[in-house]
């Protein structure tokens, strides 16, 4: 059965359509949402068979899957993460909400599927008015991976039409919030103190904030 297409306004979004998003993930639902930068992939973080599902939409194993946490806000960054020192987390809260991915030592209330043996885990917050009300609304932060079409020249897919072309029947539910970006967010991996690592440039631009 092809995905359920629900259009929300991206600057205000309509709590009566971000409620039924909210109730189709607490019922164990694949979404696709609008981020800051390009679509994701979204489902409950604890939900291993949503997880499984995601991974093989990605055409990956789980193991290879670098799945992040996306979060309302930095409240949650002490449950997922080991302690940071100073500076990182000034960086943080200096870039986020924003097109960062930023890779964390992970703590044990991670779950194992997410960790993996790389005992890291990307921690992520979007500044899209759609992710947010999401979220909030939902009260808890979903597992994120960016919506990806790598058989394409141009793999990260923007338009409403294509995606559910490529994947209505493999997600449960769509959200359409207008064209996205098709830059990915910039990943830095700040688990080594003063000697951070960008993995993947993208929409984020470090030296804008210094």
């Amino acid at each position: 059965m092809p995905a359920e297409i629900v259009s929300i306004h991206p600057v205000n979004p309509e709590p009566r359509k971000i409620a039924k998003v909210v109730q189709a993930i607490r019922d164990g639902a694949i979404i696709i949402y609008p981020t800051d930068t390009v679509y994701g992939l979204g489902c409950q973080i604890g939900n291993t068979s949503t997880v499984e599902k995601i991974a093989a939409i990605r055409g990956l194993k789980v193991e290879k899957s670098q799945f992040s946490i996306m979060c309302a806000d930095l409240s949650h960054l002490a449950e997922f993460t080991k302690p940071i020192d100073q500076p990182t987390y000034k960086l943080l809260k200096r870039t986020l909400p924003g097109p960062f991915t930023f890779i964390l030592p992970a703590s044990n209330q991670v779950p194992k599927i997410l960790a993996q043996n790389r005992k890291t885990v990307g921690f992520r917050i979007s500044a899209h008015p759609i992710c947010i009300q999401l979220l909030k609304e939902l009260d808890a932060p979903i597992l994120t991976a960016s919506l990806k079409n790598d058989s394409d020249d141009f793999p990260y897919p923007n338009d409403i039409d294509e995606i559910s072309n490529i994947f209505a029947k493999k997600v449960d539910l769509i959200i359409d919030a207008g064209p996205a970006s098709m830059e990915p967010s910039t990943i830095v991996d700040v688990t080594k103190p003063n000697d951070w690592q960008i993995i993947r440039e993208g929409a984020g631009d470090l030296a804008l904030v210094y």
